[in-house]
């Protein structure tokens, strides 16, 4: 199975990377080899026992010693993390605000908030929104990043807000890197779409280095997870068997969560 090579393979790179990174003395403490925005779908399409796989994922992966070790081996051995959720264009909320990690104890205590905040879902899907929250958040943190990150994780496309490619580009535009985590764990119905991975490789991720890590499991769930969290935080990219990438005779059409939410309206 393409999951069970997740974490060998990560933590393969992350030790070829830290062998080859030289740390250096971190200059102030808004500082930080990484300024990373967690943006997490919490729309109705996320069933309950989805959120609490997604949720213990993301816990799992600041608990992990592989992360703690990506960190410790940066230029400056600390980033910074906020964990936000989102639905449709009006409900973006802050969960834990702008943390630096740079020890056991940091991790462990973020990954722990995360772990303990309560389960909420709300309606409809605003990829474009989470990614202009994210990008206003980034640019209010007060942080020095060598490098600027938003991880979208969800289950479908965007389908209010304006276009995603329109938040995706200006967030390109300011050098921030969009990664994604599709997530594929029911046959496509009623506001879904096939090939959704595709859908976030066209429409959604972009800048230096993105990629994604889709799921199409429900025990792929957690270990994807970790191992987005370590190669973004070790700047590293998966190898081409972790983006199993589907061909496709045409680009993808990247309003198709609009069309979809019209013609339920016009019928």
């Amino acid at each position: 199975m393409v999951c069970s090579g997740f974490i060998r393979l990560a933590a393969a790179l992350v030790c070829l990377w830290g062998l080859l990174a030289l740390p250096a003395q971190a200059q102030s403490d808004t500082e930080v080899d990484l300024a990373l925005v967690v943006a997490v779908d919490i729309s109705f399409s996320m069933d309950t026992d989805e959120q609490a796989l997604q949720r213990e994922g993301f816990a799992q992966a600041f608990r992990s010693k592989l992360v703690h070790d990506a960190i410790r081996g940066g230029m400056l051995g600390r980033i910074a993390v906020t964990y936000m959720e989102w639905a449709g264009s009006p409900d973006q909320k802050v969960i834990i605000p702008w943390t630096v990690l740079d020890n056991s104890e940091s991790l462990m205590a973020f990954a722990d908030r995360i772990a303990s905040t309560p389960l909420r879902r709300a309606q409809r899907t605003s990829i474009s929104s989470a990614i202009d929250f994210s990008v206003k958040l980034l640019e209010e943190s007060g942080l020095t990043a060598n490098r600027q990150v938003i991880d979208v994780s969800g289950d479908g496309p965007n389908n209010q807000g304006r276009l995603v490619l329109e938040a995706r580009d200006a967030a390109l535009a300011k050098g921030i890197t969009i990664n994604g985590l599709p997530i594929m764990l029911r046959q496509p119905g009623y506001l879904d779409i096939p090939d959704l991975d595709v859908y976030y490789k066209d429409c959604v991720i972009g800048g230096q280095g993105s990629f994604t890590v889709p799921v199409r499991e429900r025990d792929q769930f957690i270990e994807a997870i970790k191992t987005k969290i370590l190669l973004e935080v070790a700047n590293l990219m998966p190898g081409q068997t972790l983006i199993s990438r589907i061909q496709s005779p045409q680009r993808t059409n990247c309003m198709a969560g609009e069309m979809q939410w019209r013609d339920r309206w016009s019928n």
